[in-house]
């Protein structure tokens, strides 16, 4: 055999992974082969392949006659939407996509180049976990990407999208990214199986229900986004990165638009309801102001009474911050404070504006919110806005009470912008509840407890449920008309364009994880 001829023969073995049975047994399962994700992912005829020839050293256990080109995972880089990204997909079909200490190596080398070059690392995982058969090998392979991830943290942007099994010491690397994406039905993440648990604690439990895609979009909240399958799940990487900028030095990806800057919308003045106690859906509002009425929610189906995502405002990306009253009032508690808060952290890393819109009573009251830590929780998100550095603008729809109307980006933590619509409500708590307390003699002694508080509770109202003692304060720079809402952040997003503003030097803060 001539040495051109045995090169297209190791890149022949090399394409087809564990063989054609096993291409097949892949496509039976509902999902795609690695190099079909791979080729999905990047702008058509991009990628470079890295380290296609690589194989395992292995000669345990008879695996000295099983060696396969690439050893089960695609490595490269290529082009989305004409910027380069760099990525890894683990291939199932070579020993169940197990990592070795040589396909470690390769997902290590693409990650040190992206730091190197300043472009975005995605993962595509499909695998069994730690190969047993190379025992610690494997081990510290995991515990290399772990470093990596830790280091690239806060300065390229990384996706991870779960694609099949993921267990054991694979899933701290997707935990540590930035965000992950869940295929329906095919995929799965857990520390330990149902096997173990069964023996452990006696627990019986299916995979789907201990670590399907559902599990953690809706109850853990490890992952932000549930796609049905794998074609859906490239798209919305694709569609993921046209927000992000490549790295923490270079500014978010514009993209241009139609939509006018000036554009107003009448029925932003009738959504908030006349009835204090009334929900309404902020997803009106969002929409309503987005360019083109597009907007990219992150973790939509956990912790439902805060919203956050993705939009773009005169073509420029932000990110939003939102209470949602339509589901529990729109009140905070644990997992919304904490969904909230790494997803401003995030922004500030990636110097993606912050835009807020407030409707908030307060923080859940109860016994299990504290003794769950609501307080350190909320902390969280105190903490995160405080820090955050850049452009913040902050919209008070109707209430803001409390602490809460301090931790949601208020003026005293360095918001830029803080305008207020008319029904803005800016008060330590509600009327009925101040006025039982500021008039509790009172209406007690009053021969009609119920009209005196009614008295009490107009007047309350008429001084500080609404939003221009604030404004007096200065701590308010503008009551807005709803209908203006769009054209008033995207005036204020350009004022903001070149802000400076940096935090004390240290090596880090101690935020109360």
């Amino acid at each position: 055999m001539d040495k051109l001829t045995y090169l297209e023969e190791l890149e022949r073995r090399a394409a087809l992974g564990g063989g054609e049975d096993r291409l097949r047994r892949q496509h039976e399962a509902g999902k795609l082969t690695a190099r079909e994700r791979i080729d999905l992912l990047f702008d058509p005829a991009t990628f470079q392949e890295a380290d296609k020839l690589v194989t395992h050293r292995c000669r345990d256990f008879g695996m000295e006659q099983h060696v396969i080109p690439g050893d089960g995972v695609i490595a490269g880089h290529g082009l989305v939407d004409g910027r380069p990204v760099y990525a890894f997909a683990q291939d199932f079909t070579v020993f169940g996509g197990s990592l070795s200490e040589t396909n470690a190596a390769k997902i290590v080398k693409v990650m040190d180049l992206a730091m190197k070059m300043g472009a975005p690392v995605v993962g595509l995982n499909d695998s069994g976990g730690a190969r047993i058969q190379e025992g610690v090998l494997s081990l510290g392979g995991y515990a290399d990407i772990f470093l990596r991830n830790t280091l690239a943290s806060g300065v390229i942007p990384q996706i991870s999208a779960i694609m099949g099994p993921c267990a054991g010491g694979a899933v701290y690397s997707p935990a540590i990214t930035d965000f992950n994406i869940m295929v329906e039905g095919t995929s799965y993440m857990f520390v330990t199986g149902p096997d173990v648990i069964r023996t452990v604690t006696h627990e019986e439990v299916t995979k789907e229900e201990l670590g399907g895609a559902m599990t953690h979009n809706a109850t853990s909240g490890v992952a932000h986004f549930a796609v049905p399958d794998d074609r859906e799940c490239l798209r919305l990487i694709r569609d993921l990165l046209g927000y992000l900028p490549s790295n923490n030095v270079d500014d978010p990806p514009r993209r241009e638009t139609a939509d006018p800057i000036d554009r107003e919308d009448d029925a932003l003045d009738r959504l908030v309801p006349e009835s204090p106690n009334q929900p309404y859906d902020m997803l009106d509002l969002v929409h309503a102001v987005a360019d083109d009425g597009v907007f990219l929610e992150v973790h939509r189906h956990y912790a439902r009474n805060i919203l956050v995502g993705f939009a773009r405002l005169g073509s420029r990306p932000v990110g939003i911050v939102a209470n949602q009253p339509a589901h529990l009032a729109g009140t905070l508690d644990i997992d919304a404070s904490v969904k909230a808060a790494r997803f401003v952290r995030f922004c500030d890393a990636f110097n993606i504006p912050l835009v807020t819109f407030e409707d908030v009573p307060g923080f859940l009251p109860g016994t299990r919110q504290e003794y769950g830590g609501i307080i350190r929780h909320g902390a969280k998100l105190l903490f995160a806005f405080a820090e955050a550095t850049v452009p913040k603008l902050t919209v008070i729809t109707r209430k803001a009470y409390g602490g809460a109307y301090c931790v949601m980006s208020s003026k005293h933590i360095r918001t830029d912008v803080n305008l207020a619509w008319p029904a803005a409500e800016i008060a330590v708590m509600g009327p009925e509840g101040a006025v039982n307390i500021l008039y509790k003699r009172e209406i007690d002694a009053a021969a009609d407890k119920e009209a005196a508080r009614a008295t009490r509770v107009a007047e309350f109202k008429e001084k500080f449920a609404n939003p221009y003692v604030a404004a007096s304060r200065g701590f308010i720079d503008e009551v807005i008309r709803p209908r203006q809402t769009r054209a008033k952040l995207i005036a204020a997003l350009a004022g903001l364009e070149t802000k400076r503003d940096k935090n004390p030097p240290k090596k880090h803060g101690n935020i109360p994880l």
